[in-house]
């Protein structure tokens, strides 16, 4: 444990390790609860899992050879290993050849976990019984230490389900689940990653010596209004309109979190563009920028996204648009133009190769911008005050003007399919005056891994009456299957017709980083100059 006089401290973790060469994190403060557990399924010299207990700020660790088993009977060895920090508990990547543990890891489950009587004690006694919570692994677990043996080196453990509720007998748990818990990917994935090797060697700035209590606190992001016409006069810029995730980045130094645009950790989702961030040495500061995936002709593409961020190919780019916070400051009452000279500074050249980028602007003739973008496939341009300060949520300092109709819709559920499909379509709804109504069917855009996924994840939410409100067409009853709206996906269409419901949808994809309570029509706000 990781107490003051305790022989097994995190310098036995960095002594092993040389953290020019590979990305695993030197340890930063404790979690915001406490209590955090992971298991992080690690393909070194031997396939094992290795279980994770954050205690006394330091993740307690134990490499099991088999994995856990949710069958009581079954007794897995776990081998007692250095405590880790922290930060560990969300690394997910390859540590490179001829470093210490190299070979590829994956985030297997995550959670919190509760000790059942004194843990150190526990410890020290050889049996440390506890509750996980975690997304895949639940219950009542314990760990009991076997007899050494003469010159025996590490401590063997055997990690044992409870017999409860969550026990299960017949459900192999590492045969079922095999993708990682954060990022989706398999371990193939993240090995075939072509920018897995990391170094930091020539690649960072010179800047203080950071550590993770440096961290700039998540700022909610400043939002577009949706007008119908450009902007005219000398008062407002314009940018590429990106369709991928709103992303706030936080870093100091080698430490780096992103989150959604609600405040949700995505970091282990996009450990590429964190190690891009880490290798800058950014002093304390908060980025605002587009997590995309870009095509051949440079536009932003959030079918490729979700396939990106499942590891089935694409590679991810952090467009960056707005700064901040900078050397701890912010700078968010500066003018939009300061505030963007500062960035393109901050990022120099590594602003232009990636794949962390800078967006850049035009000031003039924005019109002539949005005609030639809709004119090659892009989604829109955003317009923004060049002297405005950045505030954050909904206003009109930011307006977004669509080249096509495209927006979140909550699904509420399925039309039976008389082919060969878990399918036919997906209903629609969006909230609507306080109530959730009907807006209308997709049924096309669906790829055969979409449609799998999706009918998977909708009949865990099958319910018996619509959640929606209002009217409902008589033929859309007839072979509908209700859901709890819990769902919400992206899609494009041509137009609302005068009842109110989409025309020539097509689906884009599912989103996870905004809640369908706060899915909403997106109406027009007129021109606002």
């Amino acid at each position: 444990m990781a107490r003051k006089g305790s022989p097994d401290t995190l310098d036995t973790y960095r002594a092993k390790r040389r953290f020019d060469e590979t990305p695993e994190p030197q340890g930063g403060k404790p979690s915001a609860s406490g209590n955090l557990y992971a298991i992080q399924k690690h393909d070194a010299t031997r396939l094992h899992y290795d279980l994770r207990l954050e205690l006394d700020g330091v993740l307690l660790s134990w490499a099991v050879t088999r994995g856990p088993s949710l069958d009581p009977a079954d007794k897995r060895l776990a081998v007692r290993t250095e405590d880790h920090p922290v930060d560990y508990g969300e690394f997910e990547g390859v540590i490179p050849e001829g470093n210490y543990g190299a070979g590829t890891v994956l985030l297997w489950d995550k959670g919190t976990w509760a000790p059942i009587k004194d843990p150190r004690k526990g410890l020290k006694d050889g049996k440390l019984e506890f509750e996980l919570k975690g997304k895949r692994l639940k219950g009542r677990w314990a760990l009991v230490r076997m007899r050494p043996r003469k010159g025996e080196k590490r401590e063997n453990w055997l990690l044992i389900k409870g017999d409860d509720a969550k026990a299960d007998r017949d459900t192999d748990i590492i045969e079922a689940r095999t993708r990682s818990v954060s990022s989706r990917r398999t371990l193939k994935s993240i090995a075939d990653d072509p920018d897995r090797e990391w170094s930091a060697r020539g690649e960072r700035k010179p800047a203080r010596r950071a550590s993770a209590q440096d961290l700039p606190a998540f700022v909610k992001p400043a939002l577009a209004t949706l007008v119908d016409e450009v902007p005219s006069g000398e008062s407002w810029l314009f940018e590429i309109k990106f369709d991928g995730y709103r992303t706030i980045a936080c870093a100091a130094g080698e430490h780096v979190r992103l989150y959604t645009r609600s405040g949700l950790d995505w970091t282990g989702r996009y450990p590429r563009i964190a190690r891009a961030l880490a290798a800058l040495g950014l002093d304390r500061a908060v980025l605002d920028g587009e997590m995309v995936v870009v095509d051949g002709k440079g536009r932003s593409d959030f079918s490729a996204l979700q396939k990106a961020l499942k590891g089935e190919g694409g590679s991810l780019s952090y467009f960056v648009f707005d700064l901040l916070v900078l050397e701890g400051r912010s700078l968010r009452s500066k003018p939009l133009t300061e505030r963007k000279a500062a960035l393109r500074a901050l990022l120099g050249k590594a602003g232009k190769k990636g794949p962390v980028y800078y967006t850049d602007h035009v000031e003039k003739d924005g019109q002539g911008m949005f005609d030639t973008l809709c004119r090659r496939g892009f989604e829109g341009i955003i317009a923004k005050k060049a002297d405005g300060k950045y505030v954050s949520g909904r206003g009109r300092q930011w307006l977004k003007i669509k080249c096509g109709a495209e927006q979140e819709f909550v699904i509420v559920g399925w039309s039976t399919s008389e082919r060969d499909r878990p399918f036919s379509s997906l209903l629609l709804g969006l909230h609507e005056d306080g109530a959730l109504r009907y807006a209308g069917r997709v049924g096309s855009g669906f790829a055969e891994d979409d449609l799998e996924e999706v009918s998977r994840r909708l009949r865990k939410l099958e319910r018996k009456t619509p959640a929606v409100q209002g009217g409902i067409p008589a033929a859309v009853r007839r072979s509908a299957h209700w859901v709890k709206p819990d769902l919400v996906a992206q899609v494009e269409f041509e137009e609302f017709t005068g009842s109110g419901l989409v025309r020539q949808a097509r689906f884009l994809g599912l989103r996870s980083d905004k809640p369908a309570r706060a899915i909403v029509r997106e109406t027009p706000a007129g021109e606002g100059t």
